[in-house]
Formats: structure tokens, C-alpha cells, sequence
């Protein structure tokens, strides 16, 4: 086996190392995450390669169906997912967040059963923000996290157990500049799952529970399949047994609906569920069938859980979760709470309410919130209607869904003026704070991250890409769309602070909405403008 110094060769780190984060940097770390590199990447980048191919087939007007050759899997009843590990048994109400020190303290002091940390959408990947929010972690898992900012102290509760943490990494499509290998940035992914896992999995399983993961992102199978062999090898690396960490999918594209049976079955030993990311669906729907006219959706405020393609993308994932007595988790609530206008708030959660019980009734075995003030409207709605830690048993052998409901786009509703000058505000609203390095974006009291502003964009380009009317008659072209990004910018910067990105937000943002031009993410769109690549340390010396 080669040594640590072998393995260190060809390996550079441009991001600052300072006392704070120099104990997550160790050598040992750095060369884990060399290893995972070198073991994983090239096929990494072919499985990238295929999700091009596969864009160019859609846009020819393929469609995509089950797969014929995994259909002995999907018929095969006699497989099942792991069993549910410690402390994932229950996981009711699940709230999410990024990982800086005070989200981290706030979200494990809640009333819920896990926390999410997110090293994805909810955060932008800055160095600092990646290395320090490892460091966070670190901290958290030891009791270790507590501290004070001004005159306020920030200091983990003792009064109960705190809930499960589950860290999602970011997806397979980003890049870590900061760190190379052999000349190669390395994946995203494997820098957070490695920094992660090396550090933490034992001391997880010491306190009870273990390295557990939300998986972002997949469209296919054979994405569950690399992730599934990165943690076997992980397993043996450290000689704990396989089968130890757990892998929650996160079900947020159309070809990954597709294949959820296999996703779970690529996974198997280290499955614990599927859960529905309904905004990075639907960006997904628009984004894969943005060159056929036949998906062209209304304003984003008319695409609810209950349209005809979520509704059946949902029935979907609990009937294959249950099948496979595995998780089904139910999606976001976005809401703030609005301190200052009692009826508009006594509306919004009235909102929640409504959504989460649509949620337990119709079979999933927990939720996600985005704010602590939440926790308590989940956690009574599934305390009511699911006495039972799970409802892995609800089969949901009643539902029956082919290709056709999964593409149904029929959606009452219409384009207007709001809906675009809304999507508007939300795109720059959120790339202007990503571009200052905040991933979690409050608007119009909803927590935004990538997800709603990839449907933002994603929506404008597909109506100009095809010159949609408006409900007010207007055609939505090139020079439509500029002139209202122009408006939109400009009120905003000029409320903004002193200082504020709203112009270079629109610069990046006018060529993803002329139906030309189309990034595959905004936040690779972005990634140069917030990395601060250096001269690099070779990780010898560390």
C-alpha cells in the first residue's frame, strides 16, 4: 500500500489554510481525498459526458420512458433497501440549512428529528465556506461547537438528544478548484463526502449514529452506482463495515424519476430513502424539454405539488420507497415567518399546514423545513396522522403511473408580466447574494437557494427560446426580456446597500434569459466569479 507521502505527490491546495481549518487539511485527510480522486474521477467525468449526450437526444424531441434494461429489477419484488439505520428511523420533520457555526447550533437546538447540513444549494462554495462549514461539523459532532458572536452566546441544548445530522455534498456536475490533483480540480463531491467521512464517520458511530448523506443531483442509475462505490471503498479504507453510512437520493430530476427503483437498488446496502426536491424538478423539466414547446409551464406560482406531473412524480417515489421499505420523504417549506403583518403570516403558515398534511396523507414518512419557527406546524401535522415512526407500510399499491403521467404538462394557468418581472427578482435576488458568498437567500419571505432560481431563469429562456404571449398580449422576445431585466436590476441595486452585485447579477443574468445562450447550472455559471485561486501549496508540506 503506498504511503501517505507517495500519495501526497501531484496533490495542491489554493485555498488558505489557517489554524482554524488546518486540523480538517491534515495529511491523512488530503490524501484520502487524493485517493478518492484518482480512483473516481474518470468515471465522474464519462458519466458527465453521457448526461450530454443525453441532452442532445431530448432536444432532437426523445422523450424519456423506464428503462427496457433494468426492467427485471423493477418487477423483481423479492429485493429490499437497508433497513433504517440509528437515528434515521423517525424522520418526521427534517430541517435544512448551510453550514456556518450559527445555523449549525440553531438547527440542532430545534424541535426536529435530523438536520440537514448543506454543503449544496444553500451554500456558496467560496473556500472559506466549504473548509470552515467542515470544520463546523467537526465541532458539532463533538459538542465542541459553541461560541459567542457580540453579546450573544450561541451553545448546543442539553436538555434532550439532538437531532440526526445528515451533510449533502455538493453535486456530481461541480468542480473544487481550490484543490488539484495531478494537474485536475477535484470533484466537489468527493471533497465534502471525503472531508467528511475521514474525519467524522467513526467518532458518528462512537455517539450512535454514523455518516449519513443526502445525495443531490443524479440523473441516472449509474450516478447512485459511482456514489454506492465510493462507499465501499470509503468503508474499507477506515475498516468499518460496509453498509455503515447511508445515502438519502434526493429525487430532483425528470430522468432520475425515471429510474428511482434503480437508484435505491444501486444503492441498496447503504439506501435510506428517496426524497422529493420539487424545485430542482421542476427546474429540471424545463431545463432537459427546453427546446420543445410542448413543456412549456406557466408562472412558477401556477406550478403547485398537486399539477398533474408532480402530483404523479410524487405517488411515484412513496409507492417505490415503500415497495423497497425505504424513506419517501416530502419537500421544502420555504416560508419565513412575517413578524410585522399578522394576517399575511397567519396566511403563509396556514399554507404549510396545508402542504405538509397533503404530504402525510399521501404517504411520506417525514418533511423538510427551512426555519425553526416551522418545526412546530410539521411536527403536529405528522404527530397527528402518523402516530407510527414511518409509514413505510402505506404500499400505495393503488397508484399506477406510466411515462405518460410522469410527462403530463397539461397546468391551467398563465404567462404575465408579474410572473416575469417575479422570476426576475428572485434570479438577481439570489445571484446577487451567492455572488457575496450567501447560498441561502431570504425573498419575499421564502428561503431561496439555487433550485428556485434555476426555474426562474429557466422559465425566461424557454419563453423567448419560443416567444410565448403574455395574459396582456405582449410577446415575450430577446429585447422584451433585457428591457425588463434592465428595470428589475436597477430598482434593486438601488435599494440594496452600498457596494451590492445586482448589475454583475444581471450582467450574468442577460445571457441565460434571451433563449440563446444556456449554462447547465447557474452556480458553475458563477463559480469563477466567487473562487479566489492563488498560488497553490503543494499538500508535502503540509
Amino acid at each position: 500500500m503506498a504511503t501517505t507521502e507517495t500519495i501526497l505527490q501531484g496533490v495542491n491546495i489554493a485555498g488558505s489554510i489557517t489554524d482554524f481549518n488546518k486540523k480538517i487539511l491534515s495529511k491523512d485527510a488530503v490524501a484520502f481525498l487524493a485517493l478518492l480522486h484518482r480512483s473516481f474521477n474518470s468515471t465522474r467525468k464519462d458519466l458527465l459526458n453521457r448526461r450530454v449526450i443525453r441532452q442532445a437526444e431530448l432536444d432532437k424531441g426523445s422523450l424519456p420512458d423506464f428503462l427496457p434494461e433494468t426492467k427485471h429489477i423493477r418487477e423483481n419484488d423479492a429485493w429490499k433497501g437497508a433497513k433504517p439505520a440509528p437515528g434515521l428511523i423517525d424522520r418526521r420533520v427534517e430541517i435544512t440549512g448551510p453550514t456556518d457555526r450559527k445555523m449549525i447550533v440553531n438547527a440542532l437546538n430545534s424541535n426536529v428529528w435530523t438536520y440537514m447540513a448543506d454543503l449544496e444549494d444553500s451554500s456558496a462554495p467560496t473556500w472559506d465556506n466549504m473548509i470552515n462549514g467542515q470544520v463546523n461539523l467537526y465541532d458539532a459532532i463533538r459538542n465542541q461547537v459553541d461560541f459567542k458572536q457580540g453579546e450573544k452566546e450561541y451553545k448546543l441544548r442539553t436538555d434532550r438528544t439532538l437531532p440526526t445530522l445528515i451533510v449533502r455534498p455538493r453535486g456530481w456536475h461541480l468542480d473544487e478548484k481550490h484543490f488539484t490533483v495531478d494537474g485536475e480540480p477535484i470533484s466537489g463531491s468527493l471533497f465534502d463526502f471525503g472531508l467528511y467521512f475521514f474525519h467524522n464517520a467513526k467518532e458518528l458511530i462512537k455517539r450512535g449514529t454514523g455518516p449519513y448523506f443526502y445525495l443531490p443531483k443524479m440523473e441516472s442509475h449509474l450516478e447512485a452506482r459511482l456514489w454506492n462505490d465510493v462507499f465501499n471503498l470509503a468503508q474499507d479504507f477506515v475498516a468499518i463495515p460496509r453498509g455503515t453510512i447511508r445515502g438519502t437520493v434526493l429525487i430532483e430530476t425528470i430522468l432520475a424519476a425515471f429510474e428511482m427503483d434503480e437508484i435505491i437498488y444501486e444503492l441498496r446496502d447503504h439506501s435510506s430513502g428517496l426524497n422529493c426536491g420539487r424545485w430542482d424538478y421542476i427546474f429540471s423539466v424545463i431545463k432537459k424539454f427546453r427546446q420543445n414547446s410542448n413543456f412549456i409551464l406557466p408562472d412558477r406560482s401556477a406550478v403547485t405539488m398537486t399539477v398533474p406531473f408532480m402530483d404523479a412524480y410524487v405517488k411515484l417515489l412513496i409507492q417505490t420507497c415503500h415497495r423497497r421499505q425505504v424513506h419517501a420523504m416530502g419537500g421544502m417549506a420555504a416560508q419565513i415567518p412575517i413578524k410585522d403583518d399578522k394576517a399575511a403570516n397567519d396566511k403563509a403558515m396556514d399554507g404549510v399546514y396545508a402542504d405538509k398534511l397533503r404530504e402525510v396523507k399521501a404517504g411520506h414518512d417525514g418533511t423538510w423545513v427551512a426555519h425553526p419557527a416551522l418545526a412546530a406546524i410539521a411536527s403536529e401535522v405528522f404527530n397527528k396522522h402518523m402516530p407510527t415512526p414511518n409509514q413505510m407500510f402505506v404500499r400505495r399499491e393503488d397508484v399506477k403511473i406510466g411515462q405518460n403521467d410522469l410527462l403530463n404538462m397539461n397546468i391551467p394557468g398563465q404567462i404575465t408580466e408579474e410572473g416575469i418581472r417575479k422570476n426576475l427578482n428572485i434570479g438577481l435576488g439570489y445571484m446577487e447574494g451567492w455572488l457575496r458568498g450567501v447560498g441561502c437567500v431570504p425573498i419575499n419571505y421564502l428561503m431561496e437557494d439555487a433550485a428556485t432560481a434555476e426555474v426562474s431563469r429557466s422559465q425566461l429562456w424557454q419563453w423567448v427560446k419560443h416567444g410565448v404571449p403574455t395574459a396582456e398580449g405582449k410577446k415575450v422576445d430577446k429585447a422584451y426580456a433585457l428591457k425588463l431585466l434592465k428595470e428589475q436590476a436597477d430598482q434593486l441595486a438601488s435599494k440594496a446597500a452600498k457596494g451590492n452585485k445586482f448589475h454583475l447579477a444581471a450582467q450574468y443574468f442577460s445571457g441565460q434569459v434571451t433563449g440563446e445562450d444556456y449554462a447547465d447550472f447557474l452556480t458553475s455559471l458563477l463559480y469563477n466569479e466567487i473562487t479566489s485561486v492563488g498560488s497553490s501549496s503543494p499538500a508535502s508540506k503540509l
